[in-house]
C-alpha cells in the first residue's frame, strides 16, 4: 500500500472547508495516531492506521455541502474505491473502511480492531486540551452561535450539542477522556482534560467578574 500516494489523494477532499475540520485537523489526528502506536506495546498494523488516518475525513466537504449524510459512511466507501485502485489486498481495505467506518465520535458503530480504536482516540484528541478549545470557537465564528450565556448554565440546556460554545465544551469535550478506548489514548486524554477544568474554572470566575 503507498501511504504516501493516498496523502496526497486524500488531500485533495479538502478544498474550501472551514478552520475546525480542514486538512490540519487531518495532520494533527495523524500525529496523534503515531504517536499512540508508538506508546503502546499491543501489535499495531501502522500501514492500516496511517492510512485510515490520512483519508478518515475526505467526506467532510460533502457532508459540510449537504450532499451526504454521514462522512464516515461515505468516507469508508470511497477509501475502497482509492484502495482498490491501487490493488491494495482486500483484508487490508476491510480493516481501513472499517476504521474510518467507526471513528466518528458521533456515531453507533464501533470500533472492532485495534487500529480503529487508535483512530477514534487520534481523532478524539484533537476536539480535547488546547487544540479542542480553539475548535470549538472557531466553529462558534463559522457559525455565528453564542460563546457564552449566563442565563442558558450548562445544567439547563437540554441540546445535544450545546446551545453556546461553553455549554458544547460540558457536553462533549469534557465527556471524551471516558470515550478513550486504548491506555495510551486514554494518558494523553487524561493530560488535556485537566488543561480543559482549569480553563473552565477560570472561565467561569472570569465571566463573574471575579480576579
Amino acid at each position: 500500500m503507498d501511504v504516501p500516494a493516498l496523502r496526497e489523494r486524500a488531500e485533495t477532499y479538502f478544498g474550501g472547508l472551514a478552520p475546525t475540520h480542514d486538512w490540519h485537523h487531518v495532520e494533527r489526528v495523524v500525529e496523534n495516531a503515531r504517536t499512540l502506536a508508538a506508546r503502546t506495546d499491543a501489535p499495531v498494523d501502522e500501514e492500516t492506521l496511517l492510512a485510515a488516518a490520512w483519508l478518515h475525513d475526505i467526506g467532510r466537504k460533502r457532508e459540510a455541502d449537504g450532499e451526504i449524510a454521514d462522512h464516515a459512511e461515505w468516507g469508508a466507501a470511497e477509501a475502497r474505491r482509492i484502495l482498490d485502485a491501487q490493488d491494495v489486498p482486500a483484508g487490508t481495505v476491510d480493516a481501513v473502511a472499517h476504521c474510518i467506518r467507526a471513528h466518528r465520535f458521533s456515531n453507533d458503530v464501533e470500533p472492532r480492531s485495534y487500529e480503529a480504536e487508535l483512530l477514534s482516540d487520534a481523532d478524539n484528541l484533537d476536539a480535547i486540551g488546547a487544540v479542542g478549545l480553539a475548535r470549538t470557537f472557531a466553529y462558534a465564528g463559522e457559525h455565528g452561535h453564542t460563546l457564552h450565556d449566563p442565563e442558558l448554565p450548562p445544567e439547563a440546556d437540554d441540546s445535544p450539542a450545546g446551545e453556546t460554545s461553553f455549554n458544547h465544551v460540558h457536553k462533549k469535550l469534557l465527556r471524551i477522556e471516558d470515550r478513550m478506548y486504548t491506555d495510551a489514548g486514554r494518558t494523553m486524554a487524561a493530560d488535556r482534560h485537566a488543561f480543559l477544568e482549569t480553563f473552565v474554572d477560570r472561565f467561569e470566575r472570569e465571566v463573574a467578574g471575579e480576579h
